[in-house]
C-alpha cells in the first residue's frame, strides 16, 4: 500500500491519467500519441525513471510504441529484437509473461548481450512487466530505466502495475480498430483490399493531378463450375491463388478483390494504351498457370476489361463504368482476352441497358406473348408440331422478334423471367389444344445458357406444364448449340437428360452455326437436328450447302434422330430437302409465326390425324396475322 498524502496524490493522478487516456481513445488518438503521453504521465509520477512502452508483435518481436526520454538511437538498436530468456528485461518479461526487475545491468546475465548499448547512455538498471490482453495473449512490455543500480520503490512499482493496465487498454483498442478497419476495408477470403478499399483508392487517384492511370477490371472465368465439381473450398482456393498471383505482379500493380468472381487492377502511372495493354496480358499469362487442389488440376483463366483515366473532365464513376463496359464486351465476345475501351461500347451498354428495361416493363405490363411456327411435313403439308417465339408488344404497337431484344437475355434475372412467362403461356395454350380434340403432338420451347446455369430448368419446366395438366410428352426443348456445347463442363448435358428421362425429347436448334461437331451428337442426348437457314437459303443454287445438308440426313438417319429444316421459303428449297430424304420442315413457305388464335385456325385444319388429311405439298399453308 501506498501510504500518506504523497500515496494520495499519486492515486489522484492516476485516476486523472485513466480519464485522459479513455478520452484520448474516444477521440481516437494515434496509439503511439496515447503511449507518449502515458509515458510522460508516468515519469512525472516516478521522477527518476526513464519510462518506455513496447508492443509485441505476432511473430514474437519488439516495437517501440513510445519512449519519450531514451535516446533515439537506442530505441532504433532494440526494434524488431527477438523476445527470448536473455534478451534484456523486456524481451525477457515478453518471453516469460512476467515482471523481471534487472537492479544492475552491469551484472544481469539476461543483459550480457546488450549492456554494451545501455551502459555507454548511462542506464544503470531497468524494470519491465508484460502488458497482458484478456485472452492472456503477452501483448507489450511497460518498463521503467534507471541511471543508477537500485530496485523499485513501491510507488513505482504501483505506477507500473497501474500503466501497464492502462498500456493493455489501449493497445487492446488498437487491435479492434486494426481488425474493424480490415473487415471494412479488407477481403477475408484473399487478404486483398475489397471493394470500399478500391472506391477510397480510385477516388483519390481520380482527384490527384500528377500522375495519370489505369484501371483493369478482370472477371474470373468458369468460377461456379470450379465450385459445382470441386465444392466452394475448390473455387476459393481458386479465388486466393488469382489474389496471391496479383500480389506478386508487382509494385506497379495494385489489385483489389471486389467480390465474387471479380478482381480489380490500379495501374499508377499508367497512361497510353500500350502500357496498359501489355501489364493485362502479362497478368493473362501470369494468372493462367495450373494449380493443384484435392488431386485435380484448376487453371485460372480470366478476362479483362481496361480503361485509362482521361483527366479533366473525367471521373472515378466514370472510369469504372468505361472499364466495366469493356469487360462486358470481352465476356460477350471473346473470352479469355484483354479489352480495351473504346466510346462505341457505352452505347452497346446503354442500349442493352433500355433493352432490359423495356422487356422488364413489358413483362410486368403483359405485353410479352407466344407466337408459333408450325413444323410441318414437307411432302404432305401437315402440321405435326409447333415452334413458340417471344414476342413483345411496345407501347406504340409495334411487335418485336426475340432477336430485336435478345441484349436483354444477357441478364440473368430478366433471362428467366422470360422464359417462366413462356414456359405458362405455353402451357396453357396447349392444354387449351388438348381440351379442344386438336390431335397436338408436341410444342419446341427455346431455354438460354442462363436458364441451365440457373441449376433448376428441370423443376421450372415441370411445374409450369404440371400447373396446366400437360404431360411432358408434348414439350420439346430447344437448346441453342452455342449453349448445348460451348460450356467447359457437361452441366447442360446433364440437365437435358433428366428433362429426356421425364418425357421430353431435345432439339439442337441452328445446327452448323456454332462451334458443334458431328462426333458430339454421340456424347450428347439429342433427339432432333435442327438445319440452320443459313443452308436452306443455299442449298438450291449451293453445291457445298447441299452437301452439307445431305451429309446432315444421312447421320440424323442413321443415329436414329429426327431432322427439321428451318427457314424454307420456296416450293424449289422443299423439293430439294425432299429428295435428300429430309420431311420435315418450317418456314415462310407454311406459315410466319402467328398469334396463338390463329394458329389454333391452324392446327384445325391442318394437324396431322390418324388418317391424314390429303393437302397438296406444292401448297403452302398461308396464315394471315
Amino acid at each position: 500500500m501506498l501510504a500518506g498524502e504523497f500515496a494520495d496524490g499519486a492515486s489522484i493522478s492516476l485516476i486523472d491519467l485513466q480519464s485522459d487516456l479513455i478520452e484520448k481513445i474516444a477521440f481516437r488518438e494515434p496509439l503511439a500519441m496515447i503511449a507518449e503521453a502515458l509515458c510522460r504521465h508516468a515519469e512525472s509520477l516516478a521522477p527518476e525513471a526513464i519510462c518506455s512502452i513496447l508492443r509485441v508483435t505476432e511473430d514474437g518481436r519488439l516495437s517501440t510504441l513510445a519512449g519519450p526520454s531514451l535516446p533515439a538511437h537506442y530505441t532504433i538498436a532494440i526494434e524488431g529484437l527477438r523476445i527470448g530468456p536473455y534478451v534484456g528485461s523486456c524481451g525477457t518479461a515478453a518471453y516469460f509473461g512476467m515482471a523481471v526487475e534487472a537492479i544492475d545491468i552491469a551484472t544481469d546475465r539476461r543483459w550480457e548481450d546488450f549492456k554494451a548499448l545501455a551502459l555507454p547512455m548511462g542506464l544503470r538498471a531497468c524494470w519491465s512487466s508484460p502488458i497482458k490482453a484478456r485472452d492472456g495473449r503477452i501483448i507489450g512490455t511497460f518498463a521503467f530505466y534507471f541511471r543508477t543500480p537500485r530496485g523499485p520503490s513501491d510507488l513505482e512499482h504501483e505506477v507500473v502495475r497501474r500503466c501497464s493496465q492502462l498500456c493493455a487498454i489501449a493497445i487492446e483498442h488498437d487491435e479492434i480498430a486494426r481488425r474493424m478497419h480490415e473487415m471494412a476495408y479488407a477481403d477475408l477470403l484473399s487478404g486483398l483490399p475489397n471493394r470500399a478499399s478500391f472506391l477510397r483508392r480510385v477516388g483519390h487517384l481520380s482527384k490527384s493531378d500528377t500522375r495519370p492511370f489505369a484501371l483493369l477490371l478482370i472477371d474470373l472465368d468458369h468460377l461456379k463450375e470450379v465450385n459445382d465439381t470441386l465444392g466452394h473450398a475448390g473455387g476459393d482456393a481458386l479465388i486466393r491463388t488469382v489474389a496471391e498471383r496479383l500480389r506478386q505482379a508487382g509494385p506497379a500493380v495494385e489489385p483489389h478483390r471486389l467480390g465474387g468472381d471479380e478482381f480489380a487492377v490500379l495501374l499508377p502511372g499508367c497512361g497510353t494504351e500500350a502500357e496498359m495493354s501489355e501489364a493485362a496480358r502479362g497478368l493473362i499469362e501470369l494468372l493462367r498457370h495450373p494449380f493443384a487442389f484435392d488431386g485435380q488440376s484448376i487453371s485460372p483463366f480470366v478476362t479483362i476489361g481496361g480503361a485509362l483515366f482521361e483527366g479533366a473532365g473525367h471521373d472515378a464513376e466514370t472510369l469504372c463504368q468505361n472499364a466495366d463496359f469493356a469487360l462486358y464486351h470481352g465476356k460477350a465476345e471473346n473470352r479469355g482476352s484483354f479489352v480495351q475501351f473504346q466510346p462505341a461500347m457505352r452505347t452497346g451498354a446503354t442500349q442493352r441497358i433500355q433493352s432490359i428495361r423495356d422487356l422488364d416493363e413489358a413483362l410486368s405490363d403483359g405485353r410479352v406473348f407466344s407466337a408459333y411456327q408450325p413444323i410441318v411435313r414437307i411432302d404432305t403439308g401437315e402440321i405435326i408440331g409447333l415452334e413458340a417465339l417471344a414476342r413483345m408488344r411496345r407501347q406504340d404497337g409495334r411487335i418485336l422478334a426475340a432477336g430485336e431484344f435478345q441484349d436483354a437475355m444477357t441478364d440473368a434475372r430478366i433471362a428467366s423471367r422470360l422464359t417462366d412467362h413462356m414456359l405458362r403461356e405455353v402451357a396453357a395454350d396447349v392444354r387449351r389444344w388438348l381440351d379442344m380434340g386438336i390431335p397436338f403432338q408436341h410444342v419446341g420451347v427455346n431455354v438460354t445458357g442462363t436458364d441451365f446455369r440457373a441449376g433448376c430448368l428441370d423443376e421450372r419446366i415441370e411445374e409450369a406444364f404440371a400447373a396446366a395438366d400437360v404431360p411432358l410428352r408434348h414439350v420439346i426443348l430447344e437448346v441453342n448449340e452455342n449453349v448445348y456445347m460451348g460450356g467447359s463442363d457437361n452441366r447442360v448435358a446433364r440437365a437435358a437428360e433428366r428433362l429426356r428421362s421425364k418425357g421430353m425429347r431435345i432439339a439442337l436448334d441452328d445446327f452448323g452455326t456454332g462451334h458443334a461437331s458431328l462426333t458430339h451428337l454421340l456424347d450428347f442426348p439429342v433427339d432432333i437436328i435442327k438445319i440452320d437457314k443459313s443452308f436452306v437459303d443455299r442449298i438450291v443454287a449451293d453445291r457445298p450447302s447441299l452437301a452439307i445438308v445431305q451429309a446432315l440426313v444421312e447421320v440424323a438417319r442413321k443415329l436414329d434422330m429426327r431432322i427439321v429444316a428451318e427457314g424454307i421459303e420456296t416450293a424449289e428449297q422443299a423439293d430439294r430437302l425432299l429428295s435428300l430424304g429430309c420431311v420435315l420442315g418450317q418456314g415462310y413457305r407454311y406459315s410466319r409465326p402467328v398469334h396463338a388464335s390463329v394458329t389454333t385456325d391452324l392446327l384445325l385444319r391442318f394437324a396431322q390425324r390418324s388418317h391424314p388429311v390429303l393437302t397438296r405439298p406444292d401448297l403452302p399453308l398461308r396464315a394471315r396475322g
